[in-house]
C-alpha cells in the first residue's frame, strides 16, 4: 500500500492524504488552508490534486474524519472534477458538507457511518472508531488491507468529561494495536505540548464570569464549527436572562444544522433574530459571530473596522473563544486592539482560560502509543516542530527511530510485509483559489503583488524611432505607491534616455538589445541606487 499526503504535513491545514492499493486509491480528508499575509488576494489554499487527476476513476471513496474545514473545505472542489467520488462520514460531518456543495450546486453521493461501522470500499475494509475533538462526532479510520493496516486519528484529543460524554474509544484502540496496527499516522498539532490537555467543561468558570460581570452587550466570537463551545455560551446565556442571535452566513447555516440534528440544545425562546436583538437592552444581548481568526470579511473583523451593521459601543464585551491558529496572530491581534480602541473589553486565550485545544498533547500521544504499539508511525497534521516532536514521543515509548517516517507533502510511504518506508516523491504544490480562479495564480504572481504592495511601481512610456533604436522623444515615469520629486523623475528619465542611446550605438551594424529590457534594467538599477527601493517596473516601447 503507498500512502502520500496531498497536504497536511508541514503545515496546518489542507489536511488530504491518499492510500494506493491494487490500482485503487482512497482519499482520507480533503481541506482547506487559509491565506496569511504572504497571500495577498487569495481566498483559499487547496491540496494539489494532481496527482490523482489523470485517476479519478480509480477513487473509490473520500473519507471525511470530521467536520471542520481544514478537513472538508477542499471537498467541492475536488467534486468539480468528477461529482460522483462516495463521500463517507458522520452525520454531522456529511450535514455539513452537504450545505456546503449546496452552494456549489453538487449534489453529492453520501454514506453515513458512525463508530463500530465496518465498510468495504473498492479493496480497503474500513472500520471507524470514536475519537473526541472539537466537534461533535469525529471518527478516527482503520484501513485493512492485505498489505497491512493502517489507523488514522484525524484530528482527536483525550478529554475525559466532554460536553458530549463521547469519549475517545482507547479500548477501540487498544483492539486494533492487538491485531496489529502496520502504521499509525497520528495527529501532531500539539505534540510540543506537554502533559494532558485540559477538559471542554473546565471553562465553564470563565465563561460564567464574563456573563456574570458584563455591563451591556456580549458578543462571542468562535468558528462556526465549534458546536460544543457555543453550547457552553448558550447555556451561560440562558442563566442570566440573555437572548442570543447568530451573526453570519456560516455561523447561521451550521448552528442550525446542528440543532435540527440534535447536537446543539438551545432552550425554546432563548434564540431570537438578529435585528430583533438590535432593540433590546444591551444588558439582555448576546451575539455569536465569526471571526476569532481576524478574517478581514468575518463579522468581528468588519464590527472592528466599523463596517458592520453592529457597531461595538463603549462597555461592550468580546469574548474570542478559540485558540490563534500560526500565521493568524498579528490579524488577530490587530482586531483585538481595535476592538479595545473602540472601548469594548476583549476576553481572549491570553487573558482568560476561554479556550482548550481539540489536539492531543504530548502525554495523550505517549498513552496512545503503549496502548496502540504500531509497527510503523508517520506523524501528520503539524508544522515541522510538531511532527518531530511526534516522533521523539514515539521513540521515548520504545519505538525504533528506523520505524518512525517523517514525511513532508509529496512524499511517498510504502506499507510492504510490516514496514513502512519512504520510496520516493511527487511534485505537489499550493493550489489557490483566487476569486473565481482555481489553480491559475501562481507563487510568482503573488511574489508580484507583495512587491506592489510594499515596493510600488513604476511604469516607463518611451517613445522609439525604429531606424536607429534611439529615443524620439524623452520617457516619461508613472510612479505608483511611493513618494518621488519631480526632479528626481527627471534624472531618472535622463538616465533611462542614455541607456537606451548607448545601447543603440553599441547595436549599430548588429541586432540591438529589446529596448524593453534596457529600460527596465536601467530603471531597476537607477531606483536601487537612489531610492533603494525595488518596484515592479513595466517598460512600455511605442515606435515613433
Amino acid at each position: 500500500m503507498r500512502i502520500v499526503a496531498l497536504g497536511g504535513i508541514g503545515e496546518i491545514g489542507r489536511n488530504m492524504t491518499v492510500f494506493e492499493f491494487d490500482g485503487k486509491l482512497l482519499i482520507v480528508d480533503c481541506g482547506v488552508l487559509f491565506p496569511e499575509e504572504i497571500h495577498p488576494g487569495v481566498n483559499l489554499i487547496l491540496p494539489d490534486f494532481s496527482y490523482i487527476r489523470d485517476r479519478l476513476d480509480d477513487v473509490v471513496g473520500v473519507v471525511l474524519t470530521h467536520g471542520h474545514e481544514d478537513h472538508i473545505g477542499g471537498v467541492p472542489y475536488l467534486l468539480r472534477e468528477r461529482a460522483d467520488i462516495p463521500l463517507i462520514g458522520s452525520k454531522l460531518t456529511l450535514a455539513f458538507v452537504e450545505a456546503k456543495l449546496k452552494e456549489h450546486r453538487i449534489t453529492p453521493k453520501l454514506i453515513q457511518v458512525k463508530e463500530g461501522d465496518r465498510r468495504t470500499m473498492g479493496g480497503f475494509d474500513l472500520e471507524f472508531v470514536a475519537v473526541n475533538h472539537s466537534i461533535p462526532d469525529s471518527l478516527a479510520v482503520a484501513i485493512r488491507t492485505p498489505a497491512g493496516m493502517v489507523l488514522h486519528t484525524g484530528d482527536f484529543k483525550m478529554d475525559q468529561f466532554p460536553l458530549d460524554r463521547r469519549i475517545t474509544d482507547l479500548a477501540g484502540f487498544a483492539r486494533l494495536g492487538a491485531e496489529g496496527v502496520d502504521l499509525f499516522l497520528t495527529d501532531s498539532t500539539n505534540a510540543d505540548v506537554p502533559g494532558f490537555m485540559a477538559s471542554e467543561k473546565e471553562l465553564a468558570p470563565a465563561i460564567d464570569q464574563v456573563f456574570r460581570t458584563a455591563p451591556r452587550r456580549i458578543i462571542v466570537s468562535s468558528f462556526a464549527s465549534h458546536i460544543h463551545r457555543i453550547q457552553q455560551v448558550i447555556d451561560a446565556a440562558d442563566r442570566y436572562k440573555r437572548k442570543v442571535a447568530f451573526v453570519g452566513r456560516s455561523m447561521v447555516r451550521n448552528m442550525t444544522i446542528a440543532e435540527e440534528l440534535g447536537y446543539l440544545n438551545i432552550p425554546k425562546g432563548l434564540l431570537v433574530d438578529f435585528k430583533q436583538l438590535q432593540r433590546s437592552d444591551d444588558h439582555k444581548v448576546v451575539l455569536i459571530c465569526t471571526g476569532s481568526q481576524g478574517e478581514p470579511l468575518a463579522a468581528l473583523s468588519r464590527m472592528a473596522n466599523k463596517d458592520h451593521a453592529i457597531r461595538i459601543h463603549e462597555g461592550d464585551t468580546v469574548l474570542l473563544a478559540s485558540s490563534l491558529i500560526p500565521g493568524n496572530e498579528n490579524a488577530i491581534y490587530g482586531v483585538i486592539n481595535s476592538l479595545t480602541k473602540l472601548g469594548a473589553n476583549v476576553v481572549h486565550k491570553g487573558n482568560a482560560k476561554v479556550h482548550v485545544s481539540g489536539h492531543a498533547s504530548a502525554g495523550e500521544l505517549a498513552y496512545c502509543y503503549n496502548i496502540v504499539k504500531p509497527r510503523n508511525v508517520m506523524p501528520v497534521h503539524g508544522e515541522w516542530r510538531h511532527l518531530k516532536a511526534n516522533a521523539a514521543i514515539a521513540v521515548a515509548t520504545g519505538m525504533d527511530p528506523r520505524d518512525v517516517v517523517i514525511a513532508e507533502d509529496g512524499v511517498t510511504v510504502d506499507l510492504r510485509r510490516g514496514r513502512a518506508t519512504v520510496s520516493g516523491k511527487i511534485p505537489v504544490g499550493l493550489v489557490f483559489v483566487d476569486g473565481d480562479s482555481v489553480g491559475h495564480t501562481t507563487e510568482d504572481d503573488l511574489k508580484e503583488r507583495m512587491q506592489l504592495s510594499e515596493q510600488g511601481s513604476v511604469t516607463v512610456l518611451a517613445l522609439i524611432d525604429p531606424d536607429t533604436n534611439t529615443v524620439a522623444e524623452p520617457p516619461e515615469l508613472f510612479i505608483k505607491g511611493f513618494a518621488c520629486s519631480p526632479g528626481d523623475i527627471k534624472k531618472a528619465e535622463a538616465a533611462i534616455e542614455k541607456a537606451i542611446n548607448d545601447a543603440a550605438g553599441r547595436g549599430r551594424g548588429g541586432r540591438s538589445e529589446d529596448p524593453e529590457a534596457i529600460i527596465e534594467r536601467a530603471t531597476a538599477n537607477w531606483m536601487r541606487r537612489f531610492y533603494n527601493r525595488t518596484p515592479a517596473i513595466t517598460a512600455i516601447v511605442v515606435d515613433a
